[in-house]
């Protein structure tokens, strides 16, 4: 079982100091000073330990690297226990790696627990926890404690009587145990398949089943809604035609980052995810779904595979690998349009159906599709109906771990005749002929039954083995017994003669008494005979006859007088071979219950006696109780005296055997050492289930491994008796069962039972629609009619309804219409055409449909019809001045019918009369041989049937004995060059002048030669369309052109044939060399070569290139260039995004192709590798919005290949509301409506196999601040005033907001700042006059503006008046000459980054002095970027936007010619 481990969370003992999370999710820090030094830090987690969870029995390891200076200190911890022993947990360091390491050797169930990781050091602790999940092998645990349990109930005496009552029924109810592994397996699986779970893994009780899966689903449940907002679409995992196996799930995890871990049999294993590299176990993911990929497929990768989400069970699915291969796969089949393909293959094994799959999707049964399965489960089928082209590919068979795929290649119907029509179903089956797959898969049934006997051969041997070793350990444990019970029976004859001692004293004390003394003792003596009855223990059966409904069975019920001393029980294990199981006893007893003492069976001297009987007889001193008292003569006879006779004791085995046959609690005779014996009759085969159709005969057959025997057939459960139909027989070990003409009445379970041993099959009886055979043979008759009459077509058919009857023509459904009727009745359809043209002439089929299948037949209907007219062009043979030979072509259709007669008519032009020529016959030629010269003539032309004559066809007008010359012929084309002949060819010409091509003309002329000679001698013209010129002289290069000659004389020289040398053939040229990709983009490849080497009499030189293509998924290679190439470089167009190709280059010259040079490696569709990285100029760092609105940020970039884009915020990936739109080298973020939650540095990551790139931009959403709260004002020096307001609201969200203070005095009346950028809630205004009132406001001010201001009330200070007296100063001689002074110097500064800085200071000297500010000793005064003044003394300079490179020291120096004075302060800028 899955055991969890419980969840502790201890802070540290003795550490007090601040809390917080760790940038690494799952650790806490505690800093234990508020400020650590430079140089120093506080422990942290740079890699934390991950749950585990594993199989009991391995080994456990977790491991942590942490950091911190000093060195942290790491520690481990467990919630509930200690990790102290050293050989169970062991702590290492690796220096190396940098690795702290808790290896648990050997994993056991107590180890189950949450463990804690602590790095400690003196400026804090981090802490990390992580569980330990178990998974416990054979569930010895929970049997103990359920063993426990029942211990504890039957020591209760309450339930001891429960206990007695189910004694018998331990056997029949079993408690619901089962592998973790089915209920993990039951967790995810269809309702649909519970059944049969149940029945592979034992469980028997299902409703408590459904039960408990109700109840851990629910947990589940409550458990996976931590981690995943949805989880749905669970796909089991199924092997493909790559021999790759893969399950789906579709799951929205609350937390993107939430880590997926992998499970086998209970053991994680390891895997990757895309763009990484290739192990046996994958991740893929797309969107919300996750893929798992199991690689390379051997028998190992079989078990329960689990899918965790930090922890938590999302998914199992188990994996079984069936023992099987292909003895013969699926072949190549070439198939004709409309015709079937069949593919067939053979297992090494029996398997119920295997996996087709057919242009890598899942095939089924349809009507398009249909797959068998031979008896012996050994061959397979799939048939492919009706081919179409688009049916052509790769089709595959997948069994267990294997695959094996072959193509289907469709072939199109090239006759021109039915180009346009739809081709009639073709009754050929094309594929499955070549191999005789019966013979194979019987000599596999062999091989494989050999097998399987071999197997069962060694697991008799072993559980011989088994049963001997068990037999010794059981005669070692009753020998043991044996001489424990002989002791004890020694021990209690000396107890039993002390006893009769000590009573015998006792009868002479008691005759030595008074007679009143006498009673008085007498009654003493009973209470005291009835205290030793009490210890005697004393049975007093009583027999009663008890009758019960269920079981009919009699009782005997056993009363215990006295009080219940220790009894011994003999165990009942097995029980006497006649004894009857339905007979039960009840025992009652009366006194104390105390606890049972096992003794066992059997001793070494004889067989086992009644230690029970002989123990009461030992302690009650022997004698028979009297009849009265209700005891049973049974109980006497066991109650003997233990100094019986010799006699006696011989009679004892068969007392004892009287007395195990009536309690059957011990067993009589030696119990001899249990042999492995021979498990008699088996079934060698099984039945197996069996499908027959209605009217069908049926047999099922099993194998018996041994002949003569006898059994019986079952169907339903009830016992089969033969009928005229039904029949049963045996044949050596064959048991047959034989349905002469099966019905719906024979379907059911059947059962044959031999020897105990039995066999089950089902027999379903399916009625599928079916044609009478004789209805059917006449249905397929073609109907001929004629067209505008009516064609019927009638057919029976049976089957069980509901039935669908469909009926189409050509393919196309048939409904009820003006011309269409369609009819049913019980057994048979009938449909009716009327009014019939030509054009419905094709196939008729109907289709017959019900629960158990589909039937299809076909009919052929033929409508006769006059012909349509011939057809021209008219060609020309003969135009001369004796004849007109003229040609035509037959109709488009000759209505059905053949063609009798052409009938011609001819008017000569100028005429209006026509002139019959009377029938021709069926030739589509005609001599017209009675014309005059220089007449032209016109002919009309009609087909005769026996339906009828055709429309005419009127022919253009043909001149007879014109001179018409005959058009050019094409150019030749060379056929062969050698040294001493050159032969070539052209085709005739199209315009051959109105009369036949008698020959042609050929003439040559030399390369640079305007000379033209004849080849052939002027009076020996060439017959043929090919000819070889033998006048040629070696290595001169020659063209040629073609002339035609007909009656007239000879036409035009047609085009010129390309220059050929006058040599032997070249030899094909070699390979090129160096070939190679200059350049790609996701659409073109460009690629160079160099011309391949010359090699006289092997290679000759390349006067051309063809570049060739081919996508990885097809085996054809694509040509890119329709005429060689010169040159020595191409760019291939039209290519597919990030598509695979393969590419070769073929050179050539006119000796022909030589062979191709191909890339070492197929090549992507991409342009060549770039690391991503940003185009924009001037990209902006920060931007300010307002709360409400949206915040759209653009950002443009390159990289190839395409990268992946992910955006973050403050490190951690941007959540929902924040749309990222991707697009060709640009990417958007936009908030729709922003939030102040939404402020953050948002952080663009770009990735690809190349490198990456980011950037980051603050947004800082914001809003118009509220107005501070009340102003109030205080003088505290003289001449001064403190103005102290309420902070803003804004303020602790923002921290970027200030503060403005403006003044008016009653002089002015107008309002004019004072002080701006103020970061607290105080401000000093100086040179406060007194007898002046002054009004004070104060604005927040933020990024987005300023607040409304809050004004002070009033404040004016009254002035004293005082005597005014005037004295007059000497008048002296003033010098204001003096060299420069700061009055004011300068303060140090420290802004943000992106604020604007102001620095100021205060100078004097006369005359005025000149100022010069620097930065780091460099001069700014002519710098633009700062703003520098200088008014009456007051230096000011001021930074409108300060960033990084204008941290540093600043210095202003004041000179005139008295003198020099300088001033320097220090500007800090924070990031």
């Amino acid at each position: 079982m899955w055991k969890k481990s419980k969840v502790t969370d201890k802070s540290a003992e003795g550490q007090k100091g601040k809390k917080f999370r760790s940038k690494v999710p799952g650790v806490m820090i505690t800093q234990y000073v508020e400020e650590i030094p430079e140089g120093k830090s506080h422990p942290d987690f740079t890699r934390k330990p991950i749950a585990l969870t594993i199989q009991e029995g391995k080994c456990g390891m977790f491991k942590a690297i942490v950091m911190g200076e000093p060195a942290p200190k790491v520690t481990w911890n467990r919630a509930n226990g200690n990790i102290d022993d050293p050989e169970k947990f062991k702590s290492k360091y690796d220096e190396a790696s940098n690795e702290h390491t808790l290896e648990i050797p050997k994993v056991c169930t107590e180890d189950a627990d949450t463990y804690k990781c602590f790095a400690t050091n003196e400026y804090g602790e981090a802490v990390c926890t992580i569980q330990l999940n178990v998974i416990e092998v054979g569930f010895k645990k929970k049997k103990a404690i359920a063993k426990s349990k029942e211990e504890l109930e039957a020591s209760k005496p309450v339930a001891f009587r429960k206990m007695l009552k189910k004694r018998g029924e331990v056997r029949e109810q079993k408690p619901l145990e089962s592998d973790e592994k089915v209920w993990e397996i039951l967790m995810c699986a269809d309702k649909k398949d519970y059944e049969h779970i149940c029945a592979e893994y034992g469980i028997t009780n299902f409703r408590g089943m459904l039960t408990r899966l109700a109840e851990m689903k629910r947990e589940r449940e409550e458990e996976q809604a931590q981690f995943i907002e949805h989880i749905s679409s669970l796909k089991h995992i199924e092997v493909n035609a790559d021999e790759n196996a893969t399950f789906e799930i579709d799951m929205d995890l609350k937390d993107p980052s939430s880590r997926i871990f992998l499970y086998k049999d209970g053991v994680m294993v390891p895997y990757t995810k895309e763009m990484e590299e290739e192990t046996k176990h994958q991740l893929k993911r797309v969107g919300k779904k996750y893929v798992f990929t199991i690689k390379n497929l051997d028998p190992a990768d079989a078990g329960l595979y689990s899918v965790d989400v930090e922890g938590v069970n999302v998914f199992s699915t188990d994996f079984k690998i069936p023992p099987v291969n292909f003895a013969v796969k699926i072949q190549e089949v070439k198939a004709e349009e409309r015709q079937d393909a069949l593919f067939q293959c053979v297992l090494t094994g029996p398997m119920d159906e295997i996996h087709w799959m057919g242009k890598n999707a899942p095939i089924q049964n349809n009507d398009k599709f249909e797959i068998t399965v031979s008896e012996d489960k050994l061959i397979h089928k799939l048939l492919v109906k009706d081919c179409q082209p688009l049916d052509a590919g790769i089709y595959a068979a997948v069994a267990g771990i294997h695959s094996c795929n072959a193509w289907l290649v469709v072939e199109v119907d090239q006759d021109p005749a039915n180009k346009g029509k739809k081709i009639a179903r073709k009754t050929t089956q094309a594929g499955g002929g070549d191999v005789d797959l019966e013979k194979i898969a019987k000599e596999q049934a062999e091989k494989y039954k050999n097998d399987m006997e071999e197997r069962m051969a060694e697991a008799k041997i072993k559980a011989a083995e088994r049963g001997a070793a068990d037999a010794a350990a059981r005669a070692e444990k009753e020998a043991a017994e044996a001489a424990a019970k002989t002791a004890r029976k020694a021990a209690r004859a000396v107890e039993a003669k002390a006893g009769k001692k000590a009573a015998k004293l006792k009868a002479k004390a008691k005759k030595d008494a008074s007679g009143d003394v006498a009673a008085g003792d007498g009654a003493a003596a009973r209470a005291e005979g009835d205290a030793a009855a009490g210890e005697a223990e004393e049975d007093i059966v009583v027999s009663m006859d008890e009758s019960d409904e269920e079981e009919e069975a009699t009782r005997t019920k056993r009363v215990r007088s006295g009080p219940f001393v220790p009894d011994m029980v003999i165990d009942d294990d097995e029980e006497a071979p006649n004894e009857q199981p339905e007979k039960r006893r009840k025992r009652t007893r009366q006194g104390p219950l105390l606890k049972e003492e096992n003794v066992g069976k059997t001793n070494s001297d004889g067989p086992a006696t009644d230690a029970k009987a002989k123990n009461r007889k030992a302690k009650s001193g022997g004698g028979a109780r009297p009849a009265g008292s209700g005891v049973s003569a049974d109980i006497g006879e066991a109650a003997s005296a233990d100094e019986a006779s010799s006699a006696d004791e011989t009679d004892e085995p068969a007392e004892a055997a009287k007395r195990w046959k009536r309690t059957g609690r011990t067993r009589p005779g030696v119990i001899l050492q249990e042999t492995v014996v021979d498990p008699g009759v088996h079934f060698n085969l099984g039945l197996s289930d069996f499908t027959a159709i209605v009217g069908d005969p049926a047999e099922i057959v099993c194998k018996m491994s041994k002949e003569n025997v006898d059994g019986v057939w079952y169907k339903d459960g009830e016992e089969i008796e033969p009928d005229d139909v039904l029949t049963m027989s045996k044949d050596g070990c064959f048991q047959y069962l034989k349905i002469s003409k099966i019905s719906e009445d024979y379907a059911g379970k059947y059962k044959f039972e031999a020897d105990g041993r039995k066999t089950e099959a089902m027999i379903v009886v399916k009625d599928p629609p079916r044609f009478d055979p004789e209805g059917l043979k006449e249905f397929m008759v073609p109907i001929i009619i004629k067209k505008g009459q009516k064609a019927t077509f009638k057919i029976s058919f049976v089957g069980r309804d509901p039935m669908k009857i469909q009926w189409y023509h050509e393919g196309e459904e048939l409904s009820d219409n003006t011309n269409i009727k369609i009819e049913h009745a019980e057994g048979q359809s009938r449909l009716l055409l009327n009014k019939l043209q030509r054009k419905d002439t094709g196939e008729i089929k109907i289709k017959l449909k019900n629960d158990f299948g589909t039937s299809e037949a076909f009919a052929k209907v033929i409508i006769y019809d006059k012909p349509t007219p011939p057809m021209g062009p008219l060609e020309i043979i003969e135009a001369s001045q004796n004849a007109i030979d003229i040609k035509w072509r037959p109709p488009k259709d000759d209505g059905g019918c053949k063609i009798v007669n052409y009938i011609l008519e001819r008017q000569q032009i100028g005429r209006n009369t026509w002139k019959k020529l009377g029938p021709i016959g069926p030739e589509a030629r005609y001599k017209d041989t009675d014309v005059d010269h220089g007449r032209k003539y016109c002919y009309k032309i009609m087909a005769d049937t026996e339906m009828g004559t055709s429309e005419l066809m009127e022919t253009e007008d043909v001149q007879a004995g014109t001179k018409a010359y005959p058009g050019p012929p094409s150019a030749p084309k060379v056929v062969s060059a050698f040294k001493d002949c050159i032969t070539l060819t052209w085709i005739p010409p199209s315009n051959t002048g109105g009369t036949n091509i008698l020959g042609y003309n050929m003439e040559k002329r030399k390369k640079g030669s305007n000379l033209w000679s004849p080849v052939h001698p002027a009076d020996d013209r060439i017959k043929e369309n090919e000819f070889g010129v033998k006048d040629v002289i070696e290595g001169m290069e020659y063209e040629f052109r073609v002339a035609a000659i007909n009656n007239s004389g000879a036409g035009e020289f047609g085009a010129l044939s390309e220059f050929v040398f006058a040599r032997d053939p070249k030899k094909p040229p070699g390979k090129v060399l160096d070939l190679k990709v200059t350049d790609s983009t996701y659409t073109t490849l460009s690629l160079g070569w160099t011309k391949p080497r010359e090699e006289e009499g092997v290679e000759d030189e390349a006067k051309g290139y063809f570049v060739e293509i081919r996508p990885a998924e097809s085996p054809e290679w694509d040509r890119c260039n329709t005429n060689p190439i010169i040159m020595t470089s191409f760019t291939v167009k039209g290519m597919k995004s990030m598509a695979m190709y393969w590419v070769r280059v073929v050179a050539t010259n006119d000796g022909g192709e030589g062979k191709p040079q191909e890339l070492d490696n197929y090549i992507l569709a991409m342009p060549p590798p770039v690391r991503p990285k940003f185009t924009d100029q001037k990209i902006k760092s920060f931007m300010v919005v307002q709360a409400g609105n949206s915040a759209r940020f653009n950002i443009n970039f390159e990289a190839s290949p395409w990268p992946d884009v992910t955006w973050l915020k403050d490190g951690v990936p941007v959540s929902k509301r924040v749309t990222i739109s991707n697009t060709e080298g640009a990417s958007q973020l936009l908030i729709p409506s922003s939030e102040h939650s939404d402020t953050g540095i948002y952080t663009i990551l770009i990735k690809n196999i190349v490198g990456q790139e980011t950037f980051s931009i603050e947004i800082r959403v914001t809003d118009e601040p509220k107005p501070p709260g009340p102003v109030e004002v205080d003088e505290n020096v003289q001449g001064t005033v403190t103005v102290s307001w309420t902070p803003s609201p804004d303020e602790k969200r923002d921290n970027r907001l200030h503060y403005l203070v403006s003044k008016r005095d009653s002089s002015k009346r107008t309002w004019h700042t004072v002080a701006d950028r103020i970061f607290n809630n105080k401000f000093t205004a100086c040179n406060i006059l007194p007898g002046r009132e002054y009004q004070f406001r104060v604005y927040a001010k933020n990024d987005m503006g300023s607040s409304k201001p809050s004004e002070s009330l009033k404040w004016e200070i009254k002035g004293k008046r005082e005597k005014f007296v005037l004295q007059m100063p000497e008048s002296k001689t003033c010098n204001l000459e003096h060299p420069p002074k700061f009055l004011v110097p300068l303060k140090m500064h420290t802004t943000p980054q992106g604020y604007e800085c102001y620095m100021s200071c205060a100078v004097r000297g006369d005359p005025t002095p000149h100022v010069t500010w620097f930065r780091n000793n460099i001069s700014l005064n002519t710098n633009t970027n700062y703003l520098i003044a200088n008014t009456c003394g007051v230096c000011s300079m001021l930074i409108l936007r300060v960033g990084a490179k204008d941290s540093g020291e600043y210095t202003i120096i004041a000179e005139n010619p008295l003198g020099r004075a300088e001033c320097s302060t220090k500007l800090t800028v924070n990031d």
